[in-house]
């Protein structure tokens, strides 16, 4: 690669020519902002809706059940979950009750954003994992000893099923304190079009910060009859990102990969798409000149250009077998899958995809017409 050509690829951002859907509900603006701002185009579809803590009767129930006698852990999972939970108990005249009740447990915060909640409600973490993890968690409750005591576990959104079972089979009474229970988004439209455009191959990467809105994506298409095609798609072609293991829950479950952060932080969601997608790229040296396939554009010599549908999946396809003819018949068989048209796809749909083509990419060259055989990329093979 030339100095001129490392120097030019330095202005396309990490993330540039890719779609990402973004599932969030809470902060789905800042997320989508930060995907922007490294090249990224963002799809929104909030797969969830949040219920109102003042609204959630089942959160009052739990904490009235609760303030019913004294409790000897409290375990807070998230920062946002424990600060909401105290701020719903003030609304319903128990904030005094709940600190005094807290005050005399030991108070278990899984990370810092719980540690501030914590301390926050003028309370004092009695121990911390640096992991942050609630694997870790669960291991000191164990080794502490939980017989006989009455455990507080606030929850954010979905169930910790193997925590809290752990700790009743080990004899403790458990109170489950779920904070921001959710159900299916107020207008499914949104989401419905995010899903339209994962099948339809037009999102590279889909992300979720939280396990809700991972089982309402799944509901979703299964509702529509749609989900062995999804689950096929995000098992390989469709990158899925998630802020951390219990989001990914619902997805792992299913026997979808997905990348991780090491932090459970929107940030470093970002961070790691910046790094997993463009690793995804196909990068192909036809000549002088490279190619660099990511999602709907492809970088040429350092500068990105924007190829439309059907001309990238013919480029797509030239670009599975390097410097090799396909056929027209094969290209035609490209389009059709591509378009999912069983008919008006002809030879001539290949010639007017390939001219498209020739054209998105600004090098005619790079994709040579064979006479009476196909087209191949303009690579000399041995």
């Amino acid at each position: 690669m030339t100095a001129a050509l490392e120097v030019s690829r330095v202005d396309v951002l990490p993330l540039a020519g890719y779609t990402v859907g973004v599932t969030a509900a809470r902060r789905a603006d800042e997320l989508g902002g930060l995907l922007e701002r490294k090249g990224a185009t963002v799809y929104y579809g909030p797969a969830i809706r949040i219920i109102p803590l003042e609204d959630d009767t089942e959160l009052l129930r739990a904490t009235g059940s609760l303030l019913d006698g004294p409790v000897d852990v409290a375990v807070a999972t998230t920062g946002h979950g424990f600060r909401g939970w105290v701020e719903a108990a003030e609304g319903w005249g128990l904030g005094d009750d709940l600190r005094r009740t807290l005050s005399g447990a030991q108070v278990l915060a899984r990370g810092p954003k719980a540690k501030g909640a914590v301390r926050a409600a003028g309370l004092v973490e009695h121990w911390s994992p640096e992991s942050e993890a609630s694997a870790e968690l669960l291991e000191y409750l164990l080794e502490s000893g939980v017989d006989g005591k009455r455990i507080a576990v606030q929850l954010h959104g979905e169930p910790l099923p193997e925590f809290v079972d752990t700790l009743r089979g080990k004899g403790a009474d458990v109170v489950e304190i779920s904070v921001y229970r959710w159900t299916g988004p107020a207008d499914p439209a949104p989401l419905e079009r995010l899903l339209d455009s994962v099948l339809a191959g037009q999102v590279d990467a889909l992300t979720f910060t939280s396990a809700p809105a991972a089982a309402s994506v799944l509901r979703a298409a299964e509702r529509g009859g749609r989900l062995d095609e999804l689950l096929s798609l995000l098992r390989g072609q469709v990158l899925v990102a998630c802020v951390g293991p219990i989001t990914a829950g619902p997805l792992t479950r299913k026997g979808i990969p997905s990348v991780q952060p090491e932090r459970a932080r929107i940030g470093a969601l970002v961070r790691e798409l910046t790094v997993a997608l463009p690793a995804r790229a196909i990068r192909i040296p036809v000549g002088a000149t490279e190619l660099e396939l990511r999602g709907q554009s492809v970088v040429v010599s350092g500068e990105l250009r924007p190829v439309p549908p059907a001309p990238m999946a013919v480029l797509r396809a030239l670009a599975a077998t390097p410097g090799h003819v396909l056929s027209r018949r094969a290209l035609v068989g490209v389009l059709r899958r591509h378009s999912g048209r069983t008919a008006t796809v002809d030879e001539h749909a290949v010639e007017t995809a390939v001219g498209r083509l020739r054209a998105a990419l600004g090098e005619p060259g790079l994709v040579q017409t064979v006479v009476k055989r196909g087209y191949r990329l303009a690579i000399d093979l041995p």
